[in-house]
């Protein structure tokens, strides 16, 4: 495999939506997430209406790659190698001493195998790699020190609540039906919460058309919500940007599961006709879908046998993992996180954000010093490498973080967001990762401090 990467190479360049071509406040939307669920369990299942009540500083809590542990309500940060680095009972860290206690003297989770291989649900855990669920994180501990001070035993029966937090607000009706408090929030104040893309980034996707790629998108938002998204990020004119718009995709299913299990449907007036198809036969809007039957549709609109295609994601789960397993496909993962350390914005970025958000509408989370999810956290430290730190004298350890090898992993390469390589020629050539190169190669414009740090330090 060559060690580079080139967008000129590639005759299909496809797109997940949110946190991927949608840029949020994050600040804003991860508030209004936590909100929406505290709420739900207040209002419909009785819950401490503390849940409800925030500082600025709980949120350093916060953190992207976390796993909680549904059997004790423990929340961990992982190893690449499966070893517990840092964890939490609630929202209470753990000392090495409670860590070597609950996991052993190697520190070893157990569910580890079942999560690194397959990426699966489960019953017994949940990991938490992406903006739109981490909110529940922090209510995930905070619940569980709620059931502490009321004495309750703390076992998974919270999760059930938790879950239906989420379908209350997320489900494909919730937008149509004004239901919960996420969508009715972001209707009414799209601004608030989504950034704009620059006209680089409009520019970027309209000259890689005009170079003859197919481009698609695909979501698993609803069709309803991806038009309110795209109409204020790309503009009315959206549609014409996309050769192939998929919407409900329900990844990593999309990937994973055959076409009878997961036909592609039409839309009628955003809703899903019953009937599934039996293949896609040209370009278009469709619901929900799987690769076998997107991949024939490229063969044919490429004329090639193998068309060569790159994704861009947000997600470990739903998009490098099952797009790099399951569909083969060149991977660019959009990790956020780069720019909480070090890493800076894009030039395009921030011109853009200055002309959309003037200070004085920046929201009141914003102000008071509210950390950003994305960026390195007291609790959990970085996102990339931490320290394992061995207890009984033994020497501390710097480890790469399960989510960091994944990036290696699964990923081609990584970058903080699209604006960060808009302006770039389509023949550009990016150092792509490589089990046999050092663990910094692949970051595009540059790798984050920490894995700077720790290579310079090897």
């Amino acid at each position: 495999m060559s060690e580079h990467f080139s967008l000129s190479d590639c005759d299909v360049i496809g797109f997940d939506l949110d946190h991927t071509l949608c840029r949020y406040h994050l600040k804003e939307t991860s508030r209004l997430i936590y909100e929406s669920f505290a709420r739900y369990l207040v209002e419909h299942k009785g819950y401490d209406k503390d849940l409800l009540n925030l500082t600025p500083a709980t949120w350093d809590f916060c953190f992207k790659g976390l796993v909680v542990d549904l059997e004790d309500g423990n929340l961990i940060k992982l190893s690449e190698s499966g070893t517990v680095l840092r964890a939490t009972h609630g929202t209470t860290e753990l000392s090495t001493d409670e860590i070597i206690k609950h996991y052993g003297p190697k520190r070893e989770w157990k569910h580890f195998d079942s999560l690194s291989t397959s990426f699966t649900r489960s019953a017994k855990y949940y990991f938490y790699d992406n903006y739109f669920d981490l909110p529940g994180a922090l209510l995930c501990g905070r619940v569980v020190d709620m059931l502490h001070k009321r004495g309750h035993e703390v076992n998974s029966d919270f999760w059930k609540d938790m879950v239906a937090a989420i379908d209350h607000n997320y489900n494909t009706s919730a937008f149509r039906d004004d239901a919960g408090t996420y969508f009715p929030s972001v209707k009414r104040d799209p601004g608030r919460y989504l950034q704009p893309c620059s006209n680089s980034v409009k520019t970027w996707l309209r000259s890689m058309k005009n170079a003859g790629k197919v481009l698609l998108l695909i979501t698993s938002s609803h069709s309803d919500y991806c038009r309110l998204i795209c109409e204020h990020i790309l503009g009315k004119d959206f549609e014409e940007l996309f050769d192939v718009i998929i919407t409900n995709a329900l990844k990593p299913g999309f990937f994973s599961l055959v076409p009878q299990q997961r036909p592609f449907r039409t839309l009628v007036n955003d809703v899903e006709e019953s009937e599934g198809l039996p293949s896609l036969d040209k370009p278009g809007w469709y619901s929900q879908g799987n690769w076998p039957h997107l991949h024939e549709l490229l063969k044919t609109m490429t004329g090639k046998p193998d068309p060569k295609v790159v994704y861009f994601g947000d997600s470990m789960r739903s998009d490098m993992f099952p797009a790099s397993s399951f569909g083969k496909w060149e991977t660019v993962m959009i990790v956020e996180e780069m720019e909480g350390e070090g890493v800076p914005r894009s030039d395009a970025a921030k011109s853009n954000e200055a002309q959309v958000e003037p200070q004085e509408k920046k929201g009141k989370f914003e102000a008071q010093g509210m950390k950003s999810p994305s960026a390195v956290s007291n609790q959990w430290g970085s996102y990339f490498v931490d320290v394992h730190r061995s207890g009984g004298g033994d020497e501390d350890s710097q480890k790469l973080t399960w989510c960091c090898h994944c990036i290696h992993k699964y990923s081609t390469v990584a970058i903080p967001s699209v604006e960060h390589i808009a302006d770039l020629p389509l023949d550009y050539k990016f150092s792509r990762f490589s089990p046999d190169k050092p663990s910094t190669t692949g970051y595009y414009p540059r790798p984050p401090d920490s894995l700077m740090k720790r290579f310079k330090s090897v």
